[in-house]
């Protein structure tokens, strides 16, 4: 029997989840894994003293040290989100020969090369399946199920909040704002839902997949970054009247010179798979060399979710440890060091436009004689109403097209004084 003593910090929604199921499933994973977890403190700044007395003699902290200094402690499981503490609690963990679960997508996606470069100088792993996709088992499917593919492309719906409120708008027809509030209500989204409706939450969690799908360590703050505030329930409906939709997608593909990564809002055809992911589902469509596509889908919102991947690693590092002692190849520091982080700019693809115009003669040609000039050609041209002289919306599809000169063109738009609000610019996937 391997036994392995954890140390918790945070206790939160999901570290009073994972204490939980540490307790509650002691002996399902000794009869079944031959692993003993045993939870032998925790620490919180505020600890409800009634939870503390379900986990059954556990010790409670408000000082991480004393966990990260208790030499009987194996493993720090680490989930307080954000950059500081937490760098300091696994880098302190590691370096008192101590083993890692987080869940924090932002400090392995900030300071993943450095944290998987101390672990292997220490003789330790660090596990952060749950820093992608909750639960949903992306993370050893990346480098254990599919080793040996390479990956050409990845497509994903990487942020719950974000998925439901899109669907909400498309199914019901409420505006944004009507949405942010009902995954409120649920418990879907922040009080604060900034980080995920502009898009950072995705940002960090498709650095931590191109780092492992496409082996290039990248910065979060250095992919390109939309979020879906500027998405009216209008788009949607267009969008289903030519049989699209739209998702707030994480997307890295690797070309010859360098690799894409980017995250926005895009238009994809309601017949591919990722089209019905909705709610607060999460999915990654993963485009193998060997085996073909791949995709993987499941609940990547909700405390139990992610308390289940963190669960899965502490079962799977007991496993590991006792079977081969040696560290985990998912926290692998080298990277391919001849790629690059492609600019933005040069992304080509199909482009929708929506514009709201004035509804006169002349205006349609001003428009179309602007994109010409930037070699941009329509695929096809809606005006969604007609009322002469007053302001319509003008719903265009252009074919495939360069990101720069998209943006050039729509700036030049944008100064006409027929029209009366900014832009919206969604762009196409045909996956």
């Amino acid at each position: 029997m391997k036994n392995i003593t954890i140390g918790l910090v945070g206790l939160g929604t999901v570290g009073r989840g994972v204490a939980k199921l540490i307790t509650a499933r002691r002996s399902f994973v000794q009869e079944k894994y031959g692993v003993d977890l045993r939870l032998k403190a925790v620490c919180d700044l505020q600890i409800d003293a009634k939870f503390l007395k379900t986990l059954g003699g556990v010790t409670a902290e408000k000082d991480f040290n004393k966990l990260i200094n208790d030499p009987q402690i194996d493993v720090i499981i680490e989930l307080i989100g954000g950059l500081h503490p937490a760098l300091e609690i696994i880098k302190g963990a590691l370096n008192n020969g101590k083993h890692v679960v987080t869940a924090n997508k932002a400090v392995i996606s900030t300071f993943g090369q450095e944290l998987f470069k101390l672990a292997h100088a220490c003789g330790r792993s660090i596990y952060f399946e749950t820093a992608v996709l909750a639960g949903v088992p992306i993370i050893k499917t990346l480098t254990e199920g599919l080793a040996g593919n390479h990956y050409n492309s990845l497509h994903g719906i990487v942020n719950g909040t974000c998925n439901y409120i899109l669907s909400e708008m498309e199914s019901t027809g409420i505006s944004f704002d009507q949405a942010v509030k009902l995954a409120q209500e649920k418990g879907y989204a922040e009080a604060d839902p900034s980080l995920d409706i502009n898009g950072k939450d995705s940002a960090h969690k498709l650095a931590v997949l191109v780092m492992l799908a496409m082996g290039k360590f990248v910065k979060a703050s250095d992919i390109y970054t939309e979020g879906i505030t500027h998405i009216a329930a209008e788009d949607l409906q267009y969008a289903r009247e030519m049989d699209l939709t739209i998702k707030l997608l994480a997307i890295a593909k690797k070309k010859e010179d360098g690799i894409e990564a980017r995250v926005h809002p895009t238009l994809i055809s309601r017949k591919k798979s990722l089209a019905s992911v909705n709610g607060v589902y999460n999915a990654v469509l993963l485009e193998a060399d060997v085996l073909g596509d791949v995709l993987l889908v499941g609940q990547g919102a909700g405390a139990m979710a992610a308390a289940s991947g963190v669960f899965s690693d502490l079962i799977n590092l007991g496993i590991h440890n006792a079977e081969r002692d040696r560290t985990w190849i998912g926290d692998d520091p080298r990277e391919t060091t001849k790629l690059k982080l492609l600019s933005m700019d040069k992304v080509r693809t199909d482009f929708y436009i929506r514009l709201m115009v004035i509804d006169r003669p002349g205006v349609l040609s001003k428009i179309t004689g602007i994109l010409g000039q930037y070699g941009i050609s329509i695929a096809s041209l809606t005006q969604k109403a007609v009322s002469p002289g007053a302001a319509v919306p003008l719903v265009m599809l252009t074919h495939n097209a360069q990101e720069s000169d998209v943006r050039k063109a729509l700036d030049k738009i944008g100064k006409l004084s027929d029209i009366k609000a900014k832009p919206v610019v969604i762009r196409m996937e045909p996956l």
